[in-house]
């Protein structure tokens, strides 16, 4: 894949290309490793060079508050670093942990007690991130801590005015209705009384400017999920899943997106079955059936990972989706666990990418 033209002379010698993370109308972000002067190292790459002209000028915008942030945010091993930033893309470190919504860590008192401590670090370098309500902008480490990454809406703060206290009691909101979800029963009674009481600003954004943004972003971004799989996930992976299960072989299904460098967005469906030329079949299925165009990946396993409720552990199938193979060892629960995942891995259809993190595996 090509460099971002305004760039390319510095990237080609110091970035190797990875897997692709994200792509939307504000950039496009890929992991990959970066050689800087102490050596070689994980990374992630943020360019702007392939967005649409019609968002370009918010793009850069937000490309510009990131790299700000993360410049001021450096030494407080609260996220990632940043280690180069030129006109259209910038490189920060890759930080060695999984999405909120995927990691699922609850229970984990340590883990929140984490994340207020990375808060007030912020805090105190005059940093309010302004989007940590998105689970995915949450890592759990491995390690155990909490880190916070995209700061792309971030705004930065030499005085500690109105504006900036009411950004970071928002902040601090976010975390607590995260606990809510993970650990409501280590939720502090000063904690609970911030979580009943939104500022004015939050207020008035909840009854006026969020239909506004809702409308832009899913009608003319096409944003619709937290995880990033938009209206393809959102409205066509139910449909599929759907139509799957129709066929006799077939025991159960589960649809995840990943971020496809061609489309944009594409869809990986896991089938639970044990014929396994079933693929086949199933695309005839689906595009006699014409409905939603069919997942760009189909995948017959003999069993899906789940949880102690029977569902599918989908944030297991996001990981292999998107070739984020080294971060799945340590969700990984027990000998079963790991069995299913070599069974998966073993026939896994999404090798577009040149390589894959694949650190710690069960061995093929």
């Amino acid at each position: 894949m090509s460099l971002p033209k305004d760039d390319a002379a510095t990237l080609s010698a110091r970035w190797t290309e990875g897997v692709l993370l994200k792509r939307d109308v504000f950039s496009t972000v890929e992991r990959g490793r970066f050689r800087g002067d102490s050596g070689e190292v994980d990374a992630v790459l943020r360019r702007l060079d392939e967005v649409p002209w019609w968002s370009f000028v918010l793009a850069r915008h937000l490309f510009a508050r990131e790299k700000h942030a993360l410049a001021l945010a450096k030494g407080l091993n609260v996220g990632p670093e940043l280690l180069w930033a030129g006109r259209r893309a910038l490189v920060r470190g890759f930080v060695d942990g999984v999405a909120l919504h995927l990691a699922k860590p609850h229970g984990d008192l340590a883990y929140f007690r984490s994340a207020k401590a990375a808060l007030r670090r912020l805090r105190r370098a005059g940093i309010c991130h302004n989007d940590l309500a998105k689970e995915q902008n949450w890592l759990v480490g491995r390690d155990g801590r909490a880190y916070v990454t995209d700061f792309q809406l971030a705004a930065c703060f030499n005085r500690r005015g109105r504006l900036y206290r009411i950004l970071a009691y928002e902040d601090l909101r976010h975390l607590l209705k995260h606990k809510r979800s993970y650990a409501p029963e280590a939720l502090t009674p000063r904690e609970r009384k911030i979580l009943a009481k939104k500022s004015f600003a939050a207020s008035l954004w909840l009854a006026t400017g969020k239909k506004v943004y809702r409308a832009i972003t899913r009608g003319l971004f096409n944003f619709t999920d937290r995880e990033g799989g938009g209206r393809r996930l959102v409205n066509d992976a139910p449909v599929l899943a759907e139509l799957i299960r129709k066929n006799p072989a077939v025991r159960d299904t589960a649809i995840v997106a990943f971020a496809d460098r061609r489309s944009g967005v594409g869809l990986y469906a896991f089938v639970e079955a044990d014929q396994a030329t079933l693929e086949g079949e199933l695309r005839s299925e689906l595009s006699a059936a014409k409905g939603p165009k069919p997942p760009e990946h189909i995948q017959v396993v003999h069993a899906l990972p789940r949880d102690t409720s029977g569902k599918p552990r989908t944030e297991i199938l996001q990981l292999v989706a998107m070739n984020q193979l080294d971060l799945i060892e340590p969700m990984m629960k027990n000998d079963q666990d790991r069995a299913f995942l070599k069974d998966i891995l073993e026939q896994r259809k999404n090798l577009r990418d040149r390589f894959n993190f694949e650190a710690d595996l069960p061995a093929s």
